[in-house]
């Protein structure tokens, strides 16, 4: 990869990792539209692990507490909405470590098609817009049970399909469940940590344990231009929605 593609391919990702828009669908668009070699899934990793960066900055504060509080909350500590909102998050997130690791290799190949990014880009465009529109919007992030955070975590499956944006599907569940724009983009955003965690560590094993060589580098450079489009997309989108 050249440094243009890089720098490219690094922008776009954290441009739209948190923009109900696919980020994924955009790495698989980008060469095609520009005319490069497809970058490959370690890439698409390396660049969402700087997306995952800017998200933990960005949350730094509220991440602290939620991981102080849920671990005072195993050891019989005072249950609060920090805590709370951390059992969500872990809830929501096991439909996705099921699912994810059942259709992985079916999403690397099959399903990587501009047919496809299309047609889920239009379906849950509309289906955000609707729910945007008619949802009632009255609830913040730290109401969420057990049910609502596992019907969340359903809709995050869907986003294993090129075209379907993780961030959008989820505030789009979130909305649907009568969160507001903001409550539904917070818990998107933190919901983020873990999955995109998870999908980097698998990824980064396996690597690894490959006997071509990895351009490291070029992985690294990919992953420092993302978080810096990323951290600045979540505070400016963030803000546009308030």
């Amino acid at each position: 990869m050249d440094a243009l593609q890089i720098f490219l391919l690094a922008i776009v990702q954290g441009l739209t990792e948190f923009l109900p828009i696919s980020s994924s669908a955009h790495l698989i668009l980008a060469p095609r539209l520009f005319d490069f070699a497809d970058q490959g899934l370690a890439f698409d990793v390396a660049v969402h692990i700087g997306s995952l960066l800017a998200v933990v900055v960005y949350f730094r504060k509220e991440i602290g507490l939620m991981i102080r509080d849920f671990f005072h909350s195993l050891t019989g500590g005072e249950k609060t909405q920090h805590s709370q909102l951390a059992w969500m998050i872990i809830i929501s997130t096991i439909p996705i470590v099921i699912i994810g690791k059942l259709f992985v290799e079916l999403v690397a190949t099959d399903l990587r098609s501009t047919l496809v990014i299309a047609t889920t880009t239009i379906v849950f465009g509309l289906l955000l817009y609707w729910f945007d529109q008619r949802g009632k919007q009255t609830r913040d992030e730290f109401s969420i049970n057990w049910r609502s955070a596992l019907a969340i975590g359903l809709f995050q499956t869907l986003a294993i399909i090129p075209g379907t944006s993780r961030s959008g599907i989820t505030i789009t569940a979130g909305m649907m469940l009568g969160l507001t724009r903001e409550a539904a983009s917070r818990y998107s955003f933190l919901l983020s940590i873990p999955t995109i965690s998870m999908s980097g560590i698998l990824v980064t094993y396996d690597l690894t344990q490959q006997a071509s060589p990895v351009d490291w580098q070029s992985l690294l450079y990919g992953a420092v231009l993302s978080f810096v489009a990323a951290y600045l997309c979540i505070k400016l989108f963030l803000r546009f929605i308030e």
